[in-house]
């Protein structure tokens, strides 16, 4: 397999403000894919230097809502971890992010991508690219207010008459935001087109606080490429990872002269079959302990206040959802794709993995992660921590 060449004088360690990161790749915040089991699982991969909550209201947070404080819910495997936040109103983001710093998560991050309609018009997501001297208050405000880093990821703009990714860099590096992470596609174009990484690359070299590209990365190569031909300091990968969550580890390996070891079926398979013991045992109260999350917050809420029956449907839309992206690539992976979204029950949907991936009977599916066992245990932290 052909790679890209080792740098001849390789970079130094990414710094966020604080944070330092082991590997230049990040999980990038995925709405309903990216959730702390999913998160795990990557981590326990390899070569993941950062990851990235679903993004979460800060009306929520500041409110307490329940299903907003769930999703903010990490463990500390998944360390360093930014909490992504949305809104649009200065006071409420800076409150919101004394919320995150109180959770204890290290990063606290700025949804100023999103193109959805529903977030866009309370003057949130990428929205507040349409006005950067208010998205600039309200970063100002938020630095002004944490101690932690702050940072922001955004598109290269609104639309094709106002690409203002560069400028809006610049604007919030002034106020103290310690990265960015730019998606090189406007609001206006979603995600069709081109991820623009030649605007992603201009971004990067007009200011000094580290820039992450995203946009059209499924492949280890491709971030390996994209670091060599621009000037990020990393890449924040979204849509690859579902397709091969290995994708991480196998780009590190690239990134240092070497091939990206291969994924073998079963590892595959096992990572679909521990990937439904995770989500199993959040929505139950046996891992309740390995979150961090706000005093007060109800242990019935979310997930856990589901009967057994809704927990199971819930748990295979999960399934069903993270299909439609992981059985790309694969062989026959429109028959697994389709047999994921006719399995009636977890069993039946447990049935069709180890059949499809050639596991055998249960119990053991094999470790996906076999090199992250011998580490240490993941870190349990008190409600209270």
């Amino acid at each position: 397999m052909s790679h890209p060449a080792p740098d001849a004088e390789p970079r130094p360690p990414v710094n966020i403000g604080s944070v330092t990161l082991d590997s230049p790749f990040a999980l990038a915040p995925m709405a309903g894919m990216t959730d702390t089991a999913f998160r795990r699982l990557v981590k326990r991969g390899g070569g993941c230097g950062l990851v990235v909550t679903e993004m979460v209201s800060s009306e929520g947070l500041v409110r307490g809502i329940d299903r907003t404080l769930e999703y903010a819910e990490y463990t500390e495997e998944e360390r360093p971890v930014s909490i992504q936040i949305f809104g649009g109103d200065p006071g409420k983001m800076a409150a919101a992010a004394q919320i995150v710093e109180g959770m204890g998560a290290d990063i606290v991050d700025v949804n100023m991508g999103c193109p959805v309609p529903k977030i866009a018009k309370h003057h949130a997501g990428c929205s507040l690219m349409r006005t950067p001297e208010h998205a600039t208050e309200v970063i100002g405000a938020m630095t002004r207010a944490v101690s932690i880093p702050v940072t922001v990821k955004m598109r290269s703009g609104w639309d094709g008459e106002h690409v203002n990714a560069p400028d809006l860099a610049k604007r919030v590096e002034q106020v103290g935001a310690a990265a960015v992470a730019v998606h090189g596609r406007t609001a206006a174009q979603s995600y069709t087109g081109r991820s623009d990484w030649s605007l992603i690359d201009e971004v990067a070299r007009r200011v000094s606080i580290p820039v992450f590209g995203s946009g059209d990365c499924v492949t280890p190569n491709d971030l390996v490429g994209r670091m060599r031909e621009t000037a990020v300091a990393g890449v924040l990968v979204g849509r690859g990872a579902l397709r091969n969550p290995w994708i991480f580890d196998q780009a590190r390996a690239a990134w240092g002269g070497g091939d990206p070891p291969p994924v073998s079926p079963r590892r595959r398979g096992g990572f679909l079959l521990a990937y439904i013991d995770l989500l199993l045992s959040e929505a139950t109260e046996i891992e309740r302990e390995g979150f961090r999350h706000t005093a007060g917050l109800d242990r019935r809420v979310g997930p856990r206040r589901r009967n057994p029956a809704s927990r199971e449907r819930w748990i295979v839309n999960k399934l069903r959802a993270l299909g439609s992206w992981y059985t790309k690539g694969i062989d026959r992976g429109s028959h697994l794709r389709t047999a994921i979204n006719s399995a009636p029950s977890l069993d039946a949907l447990r049935a069709v993995i180890r059949d499809f991936f050639e596991l055998g009977d249960p119990p053991p599916a094999p470790d996906p992660f076999p090199a992250a066992a011998a580490g240490p245990p993941s870190g349990r932290a008190s409600a209270e921590a």
